[in-house]
């Protein structure tokens, strides 16, 4: 039996969410008649604090739906160097919206607004103009950081002083829900847009929420529709969005709890580990790919995100023992 941690992603729904599935109440949702699908959006956009939701197939189609209704052909968006939006969305912004990507670096990930606001420039004929800041929280290849709450603030501040609309990229999000204590619809105050996932941490098989005014979404829909996102009786697998929203958010403090025991005992046994915030660990390890393969043949399953880096996902399928058993794989790689 192998213990996956590549990602929070692998996760497969329980028997009850199955069962809340197969039970859902469905309509044609292109008609905005699945019952399912309108209880999951109405239940998202009150937690988040938002006037409306839209369910969609992907963490990638909400980020890029909130990029096209952010923008105009020859715009500019920033984000962190590392951001999902421009690593891991196959140059989507690019090629939907006709935008230019300003990447901002920063070493944990985490933007502040004296690095938005010295990256901005002025108005130019030669420069595309900047019309939208995307955050990310938590951050993934930063580690699992979570922004302070301050920091936010401060991030949504400078882009209203500079005429910038505001997105949170918050595919795990709920997981900076858990860690710091602060409500979804704290969180996302002040942010014109955010997403979340549902398929990540929290369980689900399929799905993410875009959210924002009542206006966006409706625009929002229509830009669904046109990148071939209008399901029909979607209601079978929003009620596994459903089920997850209502039992599996707290829970994620369990995975938070297996990360930081990971990162112990891996340190413990030498390794240099960056201490998690919530459910993501690195590990620094020469000859990573090599690392990694050694570690499948123990049954551990991980991916090498650099030639010196590994990381770990923990979510509801690795339990105490599936951790004890990647700490005893690392260790036997000395």
């Amino acid at each position: 039996m192998h213990v996956d941690l590549r990602s929070d992603t692998v996760t497969r729904p329980s028997p009850a969410m199955r069962k809340a599935m197969a039970h859902a109440e469905v309509g044609d949702d292109v008609f905005s008649d699945d019952p399912t699908v309108n209880a999951l959006q109405d239940y998202a956009a009150k937690l988040a604090g938002k006037e409306a939701a839209l369910f969609v197939a992907s963490g990638t189609m909400a980020n890029q739906i909130a990029i096209r209704l952010a923008t105009q052909p020859g715009d500019a968006i920033l984000m962190e160097a590392k951001a999902h939006p421009f690593n891991y969305e196959a140059g989507a912004a690019a090629v939907i919206s006709g935008v230019q990507t300003h990447l901002i670096a920063t070493e944990d990930g985490l933007l502040t607004a004296d690095d938005v606001r010295s990256t901005v420039r002025g108005p130019n004929d030669h420069f595309a103009p900047a019309t939208l800041l995307c955050v990310e929280d938590t951050t993934n290849r930063g580690g699992g950081g979570v922004y302070p709450k301050t920091q936010l603030n401060e991030l949504i501040a400078v882009a209203k002083e500079l005429g910038l609309r505001t997105h949170l990229d918050g595919a795990r999000v709920f997981n900076a829900v858990v860690a710091s204590g602060i409500a979804l619809d704290q969180r996302l105050k002040g942010f014109d847009t955010a997403s979340f996932c549902l398929s990540k941490g929290l369980g689900a098989p399929v799905g993410s929420l875009l959210v924002g005014s009542a206006a966006d979404m409706a625009r929002a829909r229509r830009i669904r529709k046109m990148l071939g996102g209008g399901m029909r009786q979607a209601g079978i697998i929003a009620a596994g969005g459903l089920y997850a929203l209502e039992h599996n958010v707290q829970r994620l403090a369990d995975d938070h709890r297996r990360a930081r025991m990971l990162a112990t005992g891996l340190t413990g046994h030498g390794f240099e580990v960056r201490a998690p915030e919530t459910n993501i660990v690195y590990v620094a390890i020469d000859n990573a790919a090599e690392a990694q393969a050694a570690l499948h043949d123990r049954g551990i399953w991980c991916i090498a995100v650099a030639k010196d880096s590994i990381r770990l996902v923990t979510h509801m399928d690795v339990d105490d023992g599936g951790i004890s058993r990647t700490i005893d794989a690392f260790a036997a790689l000395r």
